[in-house]
This record gives C-alpha cells, structure tokens and sequence, in this order.
C-alpha cells in the first residue's frame, strides 16, 4: 500500500526543497507526499511546488496558521494510509528509507513505531555526533547487533523513560495509533515523548531498525534549544516525569516508575547543559536546571 510521508512546513524554504528531494529519491516509487504550510511568508515555496512535475507530490496551504501541534494533528486527520511517517522540514531520508520501514513492519506487524537507523546532521548538512546522540545511540538505544529490536508496553515504556532515544521526524507510526491516542496538551516542547509513553501506557509496540535510512537535523540554534536556556525544557521534563510515574504506579508498572523517579538521564543531561546556561541562558534558566538536578 502506498506510504504517506507528511512534512508540516514553517522554516528554511532550501532545506524544505531538501527534504522534498530526498523523498523523490526513494528507491521504492510507491508513496505520497503532502507539504502543510502553516502559512510562512514567502510566496516563493507554493511557486517551486507548482513548478514540480511530480504527482506524488502534494502541496497545501493553511487557511490560518495552527502552529506545530495543531498541524501535526492536520497531517494525521489527511492521512489515508495504514502507515505514515511525519517528516521534519529540514530532515533528510535517505534513499532505502522506505525499504528498511517496510522490512520492519512485515518483520514486526503489530509495530505501531518503527524507528530506523539515524545519523545526525548539523546545519550545513555535516555529519555530526554531539554527547546527546553519542549517549542516544551508544547507551539508551536497545542493542541486538543488526536485528530488529523489539518493544512492548512496560519494556517499551521503561526504555523511553529512562531516556529518549528516538527521533521523532524519523519515527513511521501506524495511522490507527496515532488516530487513537492525540497529543498531550500543555507540554508542547515534549509532545513527543509524551505521545510514545502513551503508546507503550496502552500496550504499543515499538521496532527498531538499526539499519542507516535517516538524517536528523540539529540546529545549534534551534527552538529546542532555546527553551533548554530559558528553562521551559525542563519544567515540562519534570511535569512529565511526575505524570508518567503516576501512570506507571496506577498500573503496577514498578519497574517503570522507579525509572520516572530517579530520571538519572534527564538528570544528567541537566549537568552538562549547566555550563552552556551559565553562559548564554536567562536566570530563570539557571533556576530551572538545577531545580531538574536536584529536585526530588
């Protein structure tokens, strides 16, 4: 069945036309892309897309501006596929994309998550590994050398707790799950986090392709990374924390909200951002961060 890729679209017009191409060049022909521009200005972005000779490429326009959320929720009400992936406007896939997704979920039928093998790219299109991916990829991520990795509801909640190790952009979901279970409200910088907890809350599947098929994008100058300077990062980490650990308990997961408890990841992830904020954040930042590391 054809696969839906969806980009929400507010940014860097070249890295949008970037990551169109990337989708054009999938080995496998069979899928659909649909651009939601959430009304950036530039005339020049409906323009390019008219001037594609591409079928399979669909460009639409808000009528208002929704804001990352409400468009996320926009792509998935479009959606008409069994699965879809809901792609970053400056992320990369990489021409096996689709293969390694479709190897995955006819290895894993009942994954409402696959996520495949990612590298990371800085804003230039360099390959890069900050501590944050090194510590992702080389301590959180499962191992099993090259085969699929599989997770289920406590595992898969208990793994994601102790630490994120997924990419969002990256992610493929089935359409049913993500129909199901919305995104939180109130905790718009960890919205993802928050949507695959409740996922694994309500018995999901999570599987994991090691297998290369992805570029992420860090921005070193990003949106993420301005609420880590000015606090609101961890606020809402520690807001979550608590809610998933009262999740967990409500459902004997012990396992689980011990993880949630001790948050040692999100913890130290904390310290070594302390230098940074010191530096370039506000200080309610500053409070912020050593309220994360050392509140009970």
């Amino acid at each position: 069945m054809t696969h839906e890729i969806f980009v929400p679209f507010w940014g860097d017009p070249g890295l949008l036309y970037s990551t169109v191409e990337s989708v054009r060049a999938q080995r496998d022909p069979d899928w659909r892309l649909i651009v939601i521009d959430d009304c950036y200005p530039d005339e020049s972005v409906a323009a390019w897309f008219a001037g594609l000779d591409d079928d399979r490429v669909v460009y639409v326009r808000n009528e208002v501006n929704l804001g990352i959320t409400e468009n996320y929720r926009e792509a998935i009400r479009r959606a008409t596929s069994e699965h879809i992936t809901i792609l970053g406007c400056d992320d990369l896939m990489h021409p096996n994309y689709l293969d390694v997704v479709r190897a995955s979920i006819a290895a894993v039928p009942d994954a409402d998550v696959v996520q495949p093998g990612v590298q990371v790219i800085d804003e230039h299109g360099s390959v890069v590994r900050p501590l944050v991916d090194r510590v992702k990829t080389g301590l959180l991520a499962p191992r099993g050398g090259r085969g699929i990795a599989v997770l289920r509801a406590e595992a898969m909640a208990t793994s994601l707790i102790r630490g994120d190790w997924l990419y969002w952009p990256s992610l493929t979901f089935r359409t049913e799950t993500m129909r199901r279970i919305d995104f939180r409200e109130g905790l718009p910088i960890i919205q993802d986090l928050a949507l695959l907890m409740d996922i694994a809350f309500e018995g999901g599947c999570l599987a994991y392709n090691p297998t290369l098929a992805f570029s992420y994008r860090r921005h070193g100058a990003s949106a993420s990374q301005k609420t880590l300077l000015d606090g609101r990062r961890f606020r809402d980490e520690r807001t979550y924390y608590a809610q998933a650990r009262a999740l967990a308990t409500s459902k004997g997961w012990r396992r689980t909200a011990a993880t949630a408890r001790l948050r040692l990841m999100s913890r130290l992830h904390g310290v070594s951002e302390v230098p940074r904020v010191i530096r370039h954040g506000t200080g309610a930042g500053l409070q912020s961060t050593l309220a994360h590391i050392f509140a009970i």
